[in-house]
């Protein structure tokens, strides 16, 4: 195969690792009932796609040759380690043959019982968060901790054990019953909505994929759990999060626009009416919640021409009675100055700066406003830092156009 055609392969192939590792996944774990022996098998039928690709040609079904070959693969692990417990089960599981036969479900799409099964209680929250953010949605180990604030060893470390411990208790690869949903439901949003986040940090380019990803799965979720307030109140942040996509970049897509500066006009106004309807049916249940509250300083965002943002600081006062955190903290700060507290915004970030520092939105919003109170070397340092954080260019990009607009 010629240069081209090497590049065909590889495009092919990384497309595939990004928009359908977490199908792939989640059909290898529904036949195997191994999350290790999976992401194995799967990691060597796509080393085996690049060179009997590259000779033959891309396949017509990619997906459904990876997915056997991928098969064949952990036929040959389980072969090789018949003496493994865990193995030997996978083992009784392949006899019967390679070709994969979906089973009937209640949940058409094998990535939300996947989901369910990372988020099982047996886990600690975190780790329920990480493995799916791993599995499903395909995010590297340094992603997640990215998401975390966490070292990449020590992330990497807890998704092992995660793996481990679904092994070891023989967790059942299964949608929960009705009566579990509310203990587990907290979990699965947090998956689709650092899903989300995921794909918004990357840019409207970049980050498309992931983004779309997340408003699948949640729309899926209120299908098969209609009348939930915060599988509502979650759909409908990201709904109108996601409206704004065309307006977040230059022409370009080379420098980030700050929401207060973004063209109104490239706003999805029939996207942002459908989530807010969303948030509205969701609010009439009168059953409060974090995400509800989320989509509603979202949907304050999107009225008028100007953000509201002394209400949006007081939706802030609720989401923390919810969420204690250090970044609602500093989102509730930023609100602040905006409705005209800068003193108090300062103040705030003073005491949340200590458990921030990895944090790049962190030293971008104190870079802003070191900026207005007239303090230009302290905001150039936070300038500095804030870049040295960025997830994307197009961030850089913003932050440096900003920096280098300080007097002096």
């Amino acid at each position: 195969m010629n240069s081209s055609g090497a590049v065909a392969v590889a495009q092919a192939l990384n497309r595939l690792a990004r928009e359908d590792r977490g199908r792939l996944m989640s059909a290898l774990i529904a036949r195997l009932r191994d999350f290790q022996l999976a992401e194995d098998a799967l990691q060597d039928a796509m080393e085996s796609a690049v060179s009997h690709w590259s000779r033959s040609g891309i396949p017509s079904s990619p997906l459904g040759w990876l997915l056997r070959v991928a098969y064949r693969k952990a036929l040959d692990r389980i072969r090789s380690h018949r003496t493994a417990g865990r193995i030997g089960d996978s083992l009784l599981v392949l006899a019967d043959g390679e070709a994969y036969e979906a089973e009937t479900n209640e949940i058409p799409d094998e990535r939300l019982r996947l989901i369910f099964t990372c988020c099982h209680p047996a886990l600690e929250q975190k780790s329920q968060v990480a493995l799916t953010l791993r599995v499903v949605a395909g995010l590297s180990t340094a992603q997640i901790a990215q998401a975390f604030l966490d070292q990449e060893a020590t992330m990497g470390q807890r998704l092992s054990r995660a793996k481990a411990k679904i092994a070891a208790a023989r967790i059942r690869y299964a949608v929960p019953e009705p009566a579990e949903w509310p203990g587990r439901l907290a979990a699965v949003l947090a998956v689709i909505y650092l899903v989300f986040n995921a794909g918004y940090s990357a840019g409207p380019q970049a980050g498309s994929d992931l983004a779309q990803e997340a408003l699948y799965l949640c729309a899926l979720l209120d299908r098969l759990r209609p009348g939930e307030a915060e599988v509502e109140g979650c759909l409908a942040l990201l709904m109108i999060s996601h409206a704004r996509r065309e307006a977040r970049t230059d022409a370009g897509g080379q420098t980030t626009v700050p929401l207060g500066q973004q063209q109104r006009a490239l706003w999805k106004q029939d996207e942002i009416a459908a989530g807010v309807a969303v948030l509205e049916r969701a609010l009439g249940r009168h059953v409060p919640g974090p995400y509800q509250i989320k989509a509603a300083i979202a949907a304050c965002h999107c009225e008028g021409e100007h953000s509201d943002w002394a209400q949006i600081a007081l939706l802030y006062d609720h989401l923390l009675a919810f969420e204690p955190t250090p970044v609602v903290r500093l989102n509730r700060a930023v609100a602040l100055a905006e409705a005209g507290a800068l003193d108090a915004a300062l103040a705030e970030l003073a005491c949340i700066g200590p458990g921030l520092q990895g944090y790049q939105p962190f030293f971008s919003a104190q870079a802003e406003l070191l900026a207005r109170k007239g303090l230009p070397a302290e905001a150039r340092s936070a300038y500095q830092r804030a870049m040295a954080l960025s997830p994307s260019a197009a961030d850089t990009a913003f932050l440096a156009l900003r920096m280098n607009g300080l007097p002096g």
